[in-house]
């Protein structure tokens, strides 16, 4: 029986999920984080990857499921 490994994300990552889950737009949330937008952008790409999921609405969703965000 395969044992499956539950992803998990960093702090950072998860803040980044909370402030698009609160309707921050991606320039907003660069601002608070102090990151630019690109880097929140390539950032969220990156957590979608690792979730295996398309969108960051499915990242956000995955990581309200489990009471992380």
């Amino acid at each position: 029986m395969l044992e499956t490994v539950e992803p998990s994300l960093g702090q950072q990552d998860l803040t980044m999920l909370a402030f698009l889950a609160d309707g921050m737009v991606v320039e907003a949330v660069g601002r608070r984080m102090e990151l630019s937008d690109r880097t929140v952008r390539r950032r969220m790409r990156a957590v979608c990857d690792q979730l295996g999921v398309r969108t960051p609405v499915q990242a956000i969703v995955w990581a309200a499921r489990r009471g992380l965000i």
